[in-house]
């Protein structure tokens, strides 16, 4: 169940926890400022058994874990979910793969094979995000367009220098 309109059960604030913060492109920076704007401006995000929010997410890793450190508006700690890497690790893979090669075509290839690692590229974060949701079943229920935004910045986590 998703509250979409309901601004109760959204997010109000995310943050990336980057313990050790790498130097990235200026096209990934692009990419996690993107996700995170078109997240606060729409996006349905519930703690399952909460009376609501808005909430402040700060989304991280410890360890082989992805952390949801869910407060109030007001900073009151809230939830924390923690799950775990690995079901995400080979789409999280793939999709790096499948985006580097785009990024390349980008240059020099034909717009029908441009258009075919797109397609591949949008089915792969398509398959994260649900993937995402699945993993969340229980403790936060969001839409599918949010989950997508979610993986985004999951990816950009994931990222190494």
């Amino acid at each position: 169940m998703t509250d979409a309109g309901n601004d109760t059960f959204r997010l109000s604030a995310i943050t990336l926890d980057e313990a050790s913060v790498v130097k990235r492109s200026r096209a990934i920076e692009q990419e996690r400022e993107v996700a995170i704007y078109d997240l606060l401006e729409k996006n349905s995000f519930r703690v399952d058994g909460s009376q609501g929010g808005p909430y402040r997410l700060t989304l991280g890793l410890e360890e082989n874990r992805l952390i949801f450190d869910v407060s109030l508006e007001d900073g009151t700690p809230h939830a924390k979910v923690a799950l775990s890497l690995m079901p995400l690790r080979k789409v999280v893979k793939d999709y790096f793969l499948i985006c580097e090669s785009y990024y390349k075509a980008i240059r020099t290839a034909p717009p029908s094979q441009i258009e075919a690692l797109d397609m591949g590229r949008r089915g792969l974060h398509n398959e994260g995000a649900a993937e995402l949701q699945k993993r969340l079943e229980g403790k936060i229920t969001t839409d599918f367009d949010t989950a997508r935004r979610l993986f985004t910045l999951v990816c950009v986590l994931q990222i190494r220098g």
